[in-house]
């Protein structure tokens, strides 16, 4: 005897439905936070927006928190898939490749400065996404260090400097795309690319 077909309400399954209200959760979460901060992103706003109630909330996350990190690594997630997408698969110059590759960094984060709010701003504010937001800089510094040497071999600098001049690039790009969100320093997203390319190319080797 064959077992029932799993019910499908409107079409979709119970793991699409799922699936969709986490997607709302977090776009909720990201609307928030992006622009109110951590006080305006509760579970109870967020819900409110996702028009969902705590119970799915709950299916999802065990906090706000939780899903406040969740945000901020799906940002993480896209940025670096596309800074290594583009480095595998580009084509040109090493210069081009690089230009390239800084470009989808910036792009993700001032295309929808939703994004580069909460990864560089609203993170950084309190605990424990100050914390989680550190490690994260920490690991796209050694993606840095890691590509440097993939490109230069010989020439790059050694791990522990490598990893130096991974940090210093990385966080001095993330404070220039800071300064354009809050609008404190007269340059566009292709000066900024333009600065870190001639940075990385620079300073990334011996």
């Amino acid at each position: 005897m064959t077992s029932p077909a799993p019910r499908r309400y409107a079409g979709l399954s119970g793991e699409q439905r799922v699936a969709l209200r986490r997607e709302a959760l977090l776009e909720a979460g990201l609307e928030l936070f992006a622009a109110s901060g951590k006080n305006g992103a509760t579970m109870t706003a967020v819900c409110a927006r996702a028009k969902l109630t705590e119970r799915y909330f709950y299916e999802n996350f065990t906090s706000r928190d939780d899903l406040l990190q969740k945000v901020l690594d799906r940002i993480a997630d896209e940025v670096r898939d596309a800074v290594l997408a583009t480095l595998r698969t580009g084509t040109g110059t090493l210069e081009q490749l690089v230009r390239a590759a800084i470009a989808s960094f910036v792009e993700i984060l001032t295309d929808d400065p939703r994004k580069g709010r909460v990864a560089l701003i609203e993170s950084a504010g309190f605990e424990p996404l100050r914390t989680h937001r550190r490690a994260l800089l920490r690991s796209f510094a050694q993606m840095v260090a890691d590509e440097a040497t993939r490109m230069y071999g010989d020439r790059a600098w050694p791990p522990e400097r490598g990893e130096i001049n991974g940090l210093l690039f990385v966080g001095g790009l993330a404070e220039l795309v800071t300064a354009w969100l809050q609008d404190e320093l007269a340059i566009t997203p292709d000066e900024i690319v333009d600065a870190a390319t001639h940075q990385f190319l620079s300073t990334a080797h011996r």
